[in-house]
């Protein structure tokens, strides 16, 4: 049996060195992976000091001693410690940034001491290069407030991505032969402050700012004359239904969410002045032992003078994973998830997964003969505790990618 943990927690290592970024082209939502460099309670046995004669020089444990010994106790919970953190570093590959090495810096924390009944908050700070030409750094998280009253949810990022663009629309999205290359520029900072006003029910205030230059672009005709650079501000405010058990490694409740944005001409949006309306709903039920249904629909609608970069979309590692994100967009989008997560084994686990997403320029021109199909499989591996790495392999219609990442897509 030891043999057998030991062997486990090798192979977490080496899924860990071979992950580490935002499956991208997208959503940013980030993923990493590597060899641990550094923990707040990271203490070997090897090191505790032995009093009286019988021990006068213990040996020094080797650094791959003590990453074992991280790793076998890196999902214990810490309930001394307020806030449990750890950093993760490693080189990765995917088919969209190639070769690169990321580094996340992740903390789980309490609000108030001694409060086990709020979830719990977590912060991430991460960074990402890569071979591609790919840079990413960025700061996300959930900070929830005592007795769950008020959540601020914000994500900050910078990214540099030589990346494709088939243009807009479905037609466009399915023509390989509309692909062209350009090198995209982004700051983007969104955030969430929600009220507890009913037992479950949060409302409140949503802002963003985005700004993404389109640069080295091969062929400018694709963008049919529109701005290669835009300035996007925004306004509204988010309703939200949520029994989650907790955010980060859901097993039961109910996800709601209707969000509304502005971005009006007043704000500084110029001429692409637009609103949005995203409705999202995640529901997760357990079926047997150690194996988790999770669902998630989303709908999503633009409408007003739209710039390339705010159309809805989908792919990257979150939604339709294995499809390039950014390849199918326009004003309205629509997309279902339906995935079963199965524990296995001390900290394994896996997924399998299927779908289904379409776009168009509104609601009621959708087909459901342009459904595009999506399905794959994934392994999990419990970091921390409500922490997991995963590896994804995702399959899409002419298209496929693995995805390295942290917590789960939804």
């Amino acid at each position: 049996m030891r043999l057998i943990k030991a062997v486990s927690h090798i192979l977490a290592i080496v899924m860990l060195f071979a992950a580490a970024h935002p499956a991208f082209g997208q959503e940013t939502v980030t993923s990493y992976g590597g060899a641990l460099l550094a923990d707040t309670c990271s203490t070997s046995v090897n090191d505790v000091a032995l009093t009286g004669d019988s021990v006068k020089n213990v040996k020094k444990p080797s650094v791959i001693q003590r990453v074992l010994d991280y790793f076998a106790r890196s999902n214990e919970e810490k309930p001394h410690k307020r806030f449990d953190f750890s950093i993760l570093g490693g080189p990765h590959y995917s088919s969209d940034v190639k070769l690169g090495l990321g580094l996340v810096a992740a903390g789980l924390y309490r609000t108030a001491p001694g409060d086990t009944v709020t979830p719990v908050s977590n912060v991430s700070l991460y960074g990402d290069v890569a071979t591609s030409g790919f840079a990413m750094v960025g700061i996300r998280g959930n900070h929830i407030f005592r007795n769950d009253r008020l959540r601020i949810d914000y994500d900050l990022y910078f990214s540099s991505f030589p990346t494709k663009f088939w243009g807009i629309g479905y037609d466009n999205g399915v023509k390989g032969s509309n692909e062209t290359d350009y090198k995209e520029l982004t700051v983007d900072f969104t955030a969430n402050f929600t009220w507890q006003v009913l037992p479950n029910l949060y409302v409140g205030p949503s802002a963003q700012v985005s700004y993404v230059d389109a640069r080295n672009v091969e062929n400018p005709l694709m963008w049919q004359g529109g701005p290669l650079r835009t300035t996007t501000i925004g306004l509204g405010g988010v309703l939200r239904y949520d029994t989650r058990d907790n955010l980060t490694a859901t097993t039961r409740g109910w996800m709601l969410q209707a969000e509304q944005r502005f971005c009006p001409r007043f704000l500084g949006n110029g001429n692409n002045a637009f609103s949005f309306t995203r409705l999202t709903a995640s529901t997760y039920v357990p079926v047997w032992r150690g194996c988790t249904l999770a669902l998630q629909a989303r709908a999503v609608y633009n409408y007003g003078n739209v710039p390339w970069s705010m159309m809805s979309t989908f792919g990257g590692n979150s939604t339709m994973r294995g499809y390039y994100k950014g390849r199918y967009r326009d004003k309205a989008e629509a997309d279902l998830t339906v995935e079963f997560r199965q524990h296995l084994w001390h900290r394994i686990g896996m997924v399998v997964w299927g779908g289904v997403a379409t776009v168009a320029p509104s609601p009621g021109s959708m087909r459901l003969s342009r459904l595009l199909p999506n399905c794959g499989i994934g392994y999990r591996w419990e970091f921390k505790r409500l922490t997991n790495i995963r590896v994804d392999y995702g399959i899409g219609r002419g298209c496929s990618s693995f995805i390295f990442s942290i917590n789960e897509a939804f």
